[in-house]
């Protein structure tokens, strides 16, 4: 690529560079916030499920939109909200006000990430050169997260407020570099049938009800009802988004896209494994900082080596890609999962660094080789004025992944009576998803084979999960 193809990458992985650190950054300083703002445990709870909400409540709105209203509009007006109201974070008085900032900023960050994901998938050809910007762009996601886990308890250490503060000098320079690198577009033709309002209502909607249902979920049976009710509203709203796309003249969401096996498939890999993913880092960091007594700053840096992935993934992953295809890449890297979450469940009471260490290196690896190729199947083959919904689709499954490892370790973690017993307990949940991942990986080779068994072809040597 040439170097202002490069330039524009960087540019547009600094915005999920952006995302990772601010999420773990706030994951690290929350004690802080809570003791300092003198919160309630549900308060400090709903600072970071808030963000999740926001996010995966209009992620697939901001993929769409992204398609309608127009790429670069979109990232730079989102971008902007997202520097302002992590800002504004940084100066809340009360919970109230970190809770809707945070709101805000997932909403911003809903906008702004498929936007992001669709110039790529727009601006670099499909095959190598795409391949190469989405696997870098993958790799970035899980370096900032990683990093932010660091950054985050040296920050802590200043004041909670520059956890909000630090991301807002990031933003502005990304946004000043955007301006100058992101080419810039025709205005998108006004299609005959004008936007699809009922979609967008539906969609938001059944999203957030679905959300709120899932982050209840860590409560266990405390207040059952509220989110049964919340699950059933997001579940009705669902098939009422359906209804509405079927008879719209120009849909939201062109329902034909989700027959699209490897799109689909894809999603529900990414759900899966950044689901275990996050359900462990919880449950690892809860271990750490709860049962062993480790500093915050000790607890990251313990934790950063699963940032090897970001080294991992623009480099190794690739010649991978390339040798074997996305699809037997992708079923390594959620079987080396699976290998690596089984080795801690096994966990002790005064367990060594060394004997943790293993699980923190394979969990990395696994994710330079699972995410990044994910990420090129659920948009590959996609036609370019659906890319933003494809890669909205994408985001809106990896937000619900998150959502749904973190509460289930949760509530798992809570129902098993808490202590070393819990911890072990809830390290299943994480076990679980990324096996049922490798299934479904396996699922879609299988079905590879057989194709090109019935139709005797044996040209096509780049596996793909289809």
């Amino acid at each position: 690529m040439s170097l202002r193809a490069w330039s524009l990458l960087l540019v547009l992985c600094g915005t999920i560079f952006l995302e990772g650190i601010d999420v773990a950054m706030l994951a690290v300083a929350v004690p802080s916030v809570r003791a300092d703002l003198d919160l309630s445990t549900g308060t400090a709870a709903w600072v970071m499920s808030a963000y999740v909400l926001g996010y995966a409540g209009f992620t697939l709105l901001g993929g769409r939109a992204a398609d309608l209203l127009g790429r670069r509009r979109m990232f730079l007006g989102w971008l902007t909200v997202f520097l302002l109201f992590s800002g504004l974070g940084g100066f809340a008085s009360e919970g109230w006000m970190l809770i809707l900032a945070r709101f805000v900023t997932g909403v911003a960050a809903a906008f702004m990430t498929p936007a992001a994901m669709s110039i790529i998938t727009t601006s670099y050809a499909e095959g190598p050169q795409r391949n190469q910007a989405l696997l870098v762009f993958a790799g970035t996601a899980a370096g900032g997260f990683s990093l932010g886990l660091v950054m985050g308890g040296l920050l802590t250490q200043l004041g909670w407020r520059w956890v909000f503060f630090a991301p807002v000098l990031l933003a502005a320079a990304i946004l000043l570099a955007a301006l100058r690198l992101i080419p810039k577009e025709a205005r998108p033709e006004k299609t005959a049938g004008g936007f699809d309002l009922g979609g967008a209502l539906t969609a938001a909607g059944a999203m957030l009800l679905s959300a709120f249902a899932i982050v209840r979920l860590e409560h266990g049976f405390d207040g059952w009802a509220v989110t049964a009710l919340a699950l059933a509203g997001g579940l009705a709203l669902a098939g009422v988004f359906v209804a509405v796309e079927r008879r719209a003249a120009t849909p939201l969401v062109r329902l034909g896209l989700l027959r699209k096996a490897s799109m689909v498939r894809a999603d529900l890999g990414a759900l899966l494994f950044v689901g275990s993913f996050f359900g462990f880092q919880f449950v690892a960091t809860l271990y750490l900082q709860e049962l062993r007594g480790w500093s915050s700053l000790e607890t990251a840096l313990a934790l950063v080596v699963m940032g090897v992935d970001a080294v991992l993934a623009p480099t190794l992953t690739p010649r991978l890609v390339t040798r074997c295809g996305n699809g037997r890449v992708i079923l390594g890297g959620f079987v080396l999962a699976v290998v690596s979450y089984a080795l801690f469940l096994p966990v002790g009471p005064d367990w060594s660094y060394a004997a943790m260490f293993p699980t923190l290196l394979l969990t990395g690896l696994a994710f330079a080789l699972a995410y990044g190729p994910l990420t090129i199947a659920a948009t590959d083959g996609v036609a370019e004025e659906e890319q933003g919904l494809a890669s909205g689709l994408l985001t809106t499954a990896t937000q619900f992944g998150s959502a749904v490892g973190i509460s289930a370790v949760t509530a798992v973690y809570g129902i098993s009576g808490g202590g070393l017993d819990g911890f072990r307990a809830a390290l299943i949940v994480p076990v679980v998803m990324v096996t049922l991942g490798a299934l479904v990986t396996a699922t879609g080779l299988r079905s590879r084979a057989s194709g090109r068994e019935v139709h005797g072809g044996t040209a096509a040597t780049k596996v793909t999960v289809s």
